[in-house]
């Protein structure tokens, strides 16, 4: 079997996308081969400077434009999104059908949509008076976080805890279960 290639779609801070980078590195079966962001500015760039793997800096058009972004990814086998913002064309979508894996920040189907990221959902987790949350990792379909959901994992929240504390907490699950989960998909399809 010939290893399985991976685009992470990263959009901020990259510590998720750096994880998956390190944890797949010298993996037998599953790569990470491109680096796929849409802001210029991001810290996840620096933080691929010194790997080999490629970096990718999309516009908008050229992210809506299908010829494009396809033969950007004419090599790839799965898609990762670990904190990109976009939602994803039909056309990526049916091209890549169940094999683009998102990570969300709290345990959906509460919380999930447009402008439901960083600390906007632990905010809301918080307000909702919630006694738990957790991440769930889901395949992507056309509309935000409604995809099929692969795994969630939870954590607690104390009467205490600001939405600050609970990114914390959440940044932990993500460090500690989201590589293996990925991994387990993939080979789980082959």
């Amino acid at each position: 079997m010939r290893t399985q290639n991976i685009a992470i779609f990263a959009s901020g801070e990259g510590s998720n996308a750096l994880n998956l980078y390190h944890y797949f590195k010298n993996h037998h079966k599953i790569a990470v081969k491109k680096l796929i962001c849409n802001k210029p500015e991001a810290a996840v760039i620096n933080k691929f400077k010194n790997t080999e793997i490629e970096t990718i800096l999309l516009k908008k058009e050229e992210f809506l434009n299908a010829e494009c972004l396809l033969g950007k990814l004419s090599d790839i086998d799965f898609i990762v999104l670990a904190g990109f913002l976009w939602l994803i064309p039909p056309f990526l979508t049916t091209s890549f059908k169940d094999r683009i894996i998102n990570l969300h920040p709290s345990l959906l189907p509460k919380f999930g949509g447009k402008g439901m990221y960083g600390l906007n959902v632990h905010k809301a987790v918080i307000e909702a008076k919630e006694r738990e949350s957790g991440i769930t990792i889901h395949l992507v379909n056309e509309e935000y976080d409604k995809g099929k959901i692969i795994k969630q994992y939870k954590c607690f929240i104390e009467a205490n805890d600001s939405p600050e504390i609970l990114a914390v907490k959440i940044h932990k699950l993500e460090q500690k279960y989201l590589p293996s989960t990925i991994e387990e998909y993939i080979l789980s399809v082959l």
